[in-house]
């Protein structure tokens, strides 16, 4: 009852008018937080129990957010509404699926891809998250596999009892949502896509090279559900698939786009929805820093300090740090990087990385330094810079985090 009490209390104050909600300095906020939601605030299906006490601080008496705040989580086999649902019941404040970036939330803007007929693979409702960011033409792998039963022949189980008309539709793309169930499916039926130029039932002849684009979303290699250890990520599959095209042709699979943590793309996109927040709220003073909340060094510390980088350098216009070393700097990032030098109308100055430990970071297990400047987690196409796996701080959790952006933005 008390849950569902402050649920109405929170979207009744949501819909009144009145004054913005300020600090009790009496000052509109001037910074935002970004936070990572699994190993930060919940882990797996239970809520972190300082994630109440960090809202509650964020929130003033009638719960209404006092500054602008986005959950930026590299999952993706949910709806965006279903997981601001989830953060509700987990925060006991109203999450709007405005506040919420899933790993492939950004491939809104790639709008090149829209009217293509694009295979989608993950898990979850693909197809429906698919045409919520603009896509038109989408084809699951389990559709794939229907249209041509000859192709899945791992599981003795699965193999088809009778045989139907191949589909004559070409496939323009791969769209890698996230992690799927049946990896050994997803990875014949992607391998075939590629190496086939999207006419998967044709005999396979010379192998097309480059092969058709792939947008994939959400790099993690691991991540931190109910167990004591991690779990395998999307990124693990990514290495798969990365692995076996290599194996069989000799050339090196690239991407059209990375996407998700620790993506500047990404962080650009959480940027924007933060100062929309604020303006929407009536906030006159512009944003300036970003505080990024997170439990993973690679994905959430990496991610934050390498946009922290493209701020820096947008601000001295000169060339980001990192970019010459990055191959996916030549695509997508080398056009964002340049797009964000050029933007004059951006007021924010830094991101700052948090790093706490409720999650996959553990500091009483950290690793040996040798052994950490030898084992890089993070995806092939990001360069291994061992400063940027640093985070700008260390604390306990996250209401510890909310805490200490509020020292040191003297804010009350």
């Amino acid at each position: 009852m008390a849950l569902r009490g402050s649920l109405r209390a929170g979207r009744a104050l949501l819909r009144a008018p009145g004054p913005p909600a300020r600090g009790l300095c009496g000052r509109p906020p001037a910074f935002g937080f970004l936070f990572d939601v699994d190993g930060v605030l919940v882990r797996g299906s239970q809520p972190v129990p300082a994630a109440r006490r960090a809202f509650q601080r964020l929130a003033d008496g009638g719960g209404r957010l006092r500054v602008p705040v986005v959950f930026l989580t590299n999952a993706g086999n949910c709806l965006r509404s279903d997981k601001a649902r989830e953060l509700s019941q987990a925060l006991g404040l109203q999450v709007s699926p405005e506040q919420v970036i899933l790993s492939h939330s950004p491939l809104q803007l790639f709008s090149q891809f829209h009217q293509r007929c694009m295979l989608v693979a993950g898990q979850g409702p693909v197809q429906e998250n698919a045409y919520n960011l603009g896509f038109k033409h989408v084809v699951t792998i389990e559709a794939l596999r229907k249209a041509y039963p000859l192709l899945d022949m791992v599981d003795l189980s699965r193999r088809p009892k009778e045989l139907f008309p191949n589909s004559s539709q070409n496939l323009a793309g791969v769209i890698l949502f996230g992690e799927p169930v049946r990896w050994e499916t997803s990875l014949q039926l992607i391998a075939d896509v590629l190496l086939s130029n999207g006419n998967p039932g044709a005999e396979l002849q010379d192998v097309p090279y480059p092969h058709l684009p792939i947008l994939a979303c959400n790099m993690d290699l691991l991540w931190m559900a109910e167990a004591k250890m991690p779990r395998f990520g999307h990124g693990t599959f990514l290495l798969c698939l990365e692995s076996i095209y290599k194996k069989v042709t000799g050339k090196e699979l690239k991407y059209e786009a990375l996407i998700g943590k620790p993506s500047p793309i990404t962080y650009r996109y959480a940027q924007y929805l933060i100062q929309q927040q604020a303006e929407k709220q009536g906030w006159k003073a512009p944003i300036r820093r970003l505080y990024a909340v997170g439990d993973n060094p690679m994905s959430d510390v990496y991610g934050a300090n390498l946009y922290n980088n493209y701020l820096k350098s947008a601000q001295q216009n000169q060339a980001q740090a990192g970019l010459r070393r990055s191959p996916q700097a030549a695509s997508a990032q080398a056009e964002f990087s340049l797009e964000l030098r050029n933007d004059c109308n951006n007021s924010v100055e830094s991101c700052e990385s948090i790093l706490v430990c409720t999650g996959v970071y553990r500091p009483d297990g950290a690793a040996p330094k040798e052994t950490e400047e030898t084992v890089f987690h993070g995806h092939r196409d990001f360069c291994f810079d061992p400063s940027l796996l640093q985070a700008s701080h260390i604390v306990q959790d996250v209401d510890e985090a909310v805490q200490l952006a509020f020292k040191k933005e003297n804010w009350s």
